[in-house]
Parts: C-alpha cells; structure tokens; sequence
C-alpha cells in the first residue's frame, strides 16, 4: 500500500482500492477519482470537496445523510461500528473534539466527530482525526492493533506534539505519521522534533511527510 499525505490532514491510501481520506487542501491539488472517500468529521477542513468528489462516501451516520440528500452516495456508520465496501473495511473510533457540519456556507448538526480504522490488503491504518488526548486510545490499539496510526500534532484545535507522543506510546502502532500542523500560524508545529523525541523514548518510527510526498507501507 502506498500512503500520500496530501495536505492538512488528507491522505491517500492506494492499493487494491484508493482511499481518499478528509479531502480538504488548500495548495495541493486532490487526488481525481478516489474508489472510496472516507469523511471524519463535518469541520470544513476536513469535509473539504466531498459534495464536488462526489465519490462513494463512508462517514458519520449524521454527516451521511446529509451527504445523501445531496446526491452523494454515502455509507454512514457509528462509534464502534463499521462498514465494509469493495473490500474496504472502516470502523468509527471515538474523538475528542468539537463538532459541526459546515457545508457549502450551512452549519448543521453533525453527530459525533470521529476516527476511523481503514483496513485494506491486510494492512490497518487509523486515522485519528481531529481529537484531543483520551485514554481509550489504549483500547483502539489493542482491538485494532494499526500498522500506521495518522496523528494530529498542532496543536490549539488538537493534540500537540507532547500529547501526541502520549498517543503513540498508548496505541502502539511501529510507523506514526504527524498530520493537521503547519497549515496556517496558529497550528505551527516542528514535526522534526516530534519525530526526534518519539523514536529517542521508543521503538515507533516517524515519517514525516511533505505534503504531495508518499511512502511505501511493507
């Protein structure tokens, strides 16, 4: 599987399916014609382009639907469940976070704002959207034991780097990549020092990717 960290907390996860996760950027360009959109949350920069995509589309039961009165085909799904499409498994995790769906200039109740486990050609990856520290993140690694685990790391609206080593230490996961950091000033964040203060207090590797930059998953 190849993982492309698009920008902000977009990524690409290609194998037998292309993933596209939260598709929001503001200088990259997206990725045409995903498989599969994966949505964590209604905040505008992660819900993004989901309308415009309008590709198959796994999300929180209240943004799904939502999405599907809009005419984009949804899968919506709840905290501890999940779905699977084309072989694609998703499940909800919990998140920390505020929440509202803010959708082509409407704010709307959204649910619950989420992480989600993306299985896919035996390989797990969760992405943990926009939350803050919680201990249960204990339990998400030990159900789902990810082989990546796609961290915030800014800060103001997030974890920051010292509760996101936290994080990793408690999921577990051998290769963390930083995502949500650097995107505008208040959320400034030195993902290079994150990853030199991980790897020197544990056994988990950082890849810290520019965005447009991919990495190859074993």
């Amino acid at each position: 599987m190849r993982l492309t960290y698009v920008e902000h907390a977009c990524v690409l996860l290609e194998g037998s399916r292309r993933v596209l996760v939260d598709p929001y950027v503001l200088n990259e360009r997206l990725p045409a014609d995903p498989d599969l959109v994966v949505v964590t949350h209604g905040h505008h920069d992660h819900i993004g382009e989901t309308v415009a995509l309008a590709r198959p589309t796994i999300t929180t039961n209240e943004i799904a639907k939502e999405l599907a009165r809009r005419g984009v085909p949804t899968q919506g799904i709840n905290t501890g469940g999940g779905v699977e499409v084309d072989g694609v498994r998703v499940t909800m995790t919990q998140a920390v976070h505020s929440h509202m769906l803010e959708l082509e200039g409407e704010r709307l109740p959204g649910g619950d704002a989420a992480g989600m486990v993306i299985e896919m050609d035996g390989l797990t990856v969760y992405h943990a959207g926009d939350t803050a520290l919680f201990s249960d993140m204990k339990v998400i690694g030990a159900l789902h034991s990810p082989d990546v685990a796609l961290l915030p790391i800014g800060g103001r609206f997030t974890m920051d780097p010292a509760a996101a080593m936290c994080a990793a230490r408690w999921i577990g996961a051998p290769l963390v990549v930083p995502i949500h950091y650097n995107t505008w000033p208040v959320i400034a964040q030195d993902p290079q020092a994150f990853k030199a203060a991980l790897e020197r207090t544990t056994d988990v590797r950082v890849a810290v990717l520019a965005p447009g930059e991919s990495i190859e998953l074993p």
